[in-house]
């Protein structure tokens, strides 16, 4: 695909970005070299190629799944203005 000066200006100006004739022609190779590398990569075979989420065959590491702290609650819900068998009461918003 071949860009012209004015596809650049034209994607500038929907992107609110203020470009000179300059700018816009620096743009322009740029964006040349990068559809040119799009259609390189277009002509290779992928057939039973799996695609990947990441590169790198990793699994995040987890931690035990441990009680950490003692049960708090009844000291936070101490300056709830309402509380009830342990929630917390609020005033109805939606009828």
């Amino acid at each position: 695909m071949a860009l012209e000066h004015a596809d650049v200006l034209r994607a500038a100006h929907l992107a609110r970005l203020g470009l000179d004739d300059d700018e816009a022609a620096h743009y322009l190779d740029d964006l040349g070299r990068i559809l040119a590398m799009v259609d390189q990569l277009q002509t290779l075979d992928t057939e039973g190629v799996a695609p990947l989420a990441h590169p790198l065959e990793t699994t995040q590491r987890l931690r035990a799944d441990e009680v950490t702290e003692t049960d708090q609650r009844s000291r936070f819900q101490r300056c709830a203005p309402a509380v009830e068998q342990g929630l917390y009461l609020v005033p109805r918003v939606v009828e």
